[in-house]
């Protein structure tokens, strides 16, 4: 009997100085306007997330030692092709994408108004369904006090032999 897999991703970015140069990316879409993250790549915390939960489910490593920051071909790559690249990785594995779901925890950006296109982008960098869900912690922690995002993910997968 072929058991489905699941993985757990986390990823958190703190917010790039106020005179930044950097776009926020998160969710696979830029939001013009809001404070950019920093970090290696564009920081798109929810893509990475569920990248990190992708690997997981298929025990094929985290993040870091798919994508360390050590490797600079993946220096400012966009997190949709990271997450494309993971699904890759994961199918090449021998395991086949059943969902990924991943919760923002910010304050902002407000992620309601653009769930639908963050779910299709997303959708589409692995080739099977994500939802995105949000929340805040009232004030509380680093994403209350406005000092980052934070994204928590799962995914099942089911080996294809």
């Amino acid at each position: 009997m072929i058991l489905p897999r699941i993985g757990i991703g986390v990823d958190v970015h703190a917010y790039a100085s106020v005179d930044s140069s950097r776009v926020l990316h998160l969710a696979g879409l830029e939001w013009p306007g809001e404070r950019a993250l920093d970090g290696h790549s564009d920081a798109d915390a929810v893509a990475h997330a569920a990248a990190d939960a992708l690997l997981s489910a298929a025990g094929i490593g985290d993040l870091g030692s798919n994508f360390g920051t050590s490797e600079p071909a993946w220096a400012g790559a966009a997190g949709a092709v990271l997450l494309a690249e993971a699904a890759r990785r994961v199918r090449a594995a021998g395991y086949e994408i059943g969902n990924v779901a991943v919760q923002v925890i910010a304050a902002r950006p407000r992620i309601g108004a653009r769930r639908a296109e963050a779910e299709e982008v997303l959708g589409a960098a692995i080739g099977a369904p994500v939802t995105v869900s949000a929340t805040t912690t009232d004030g509380l922690g680093l994403t209350g006090r406005g000092e980052g995002v934070a994204a928590l993910a799962t995914a099942l997968v089911v080996a294809t032999d």
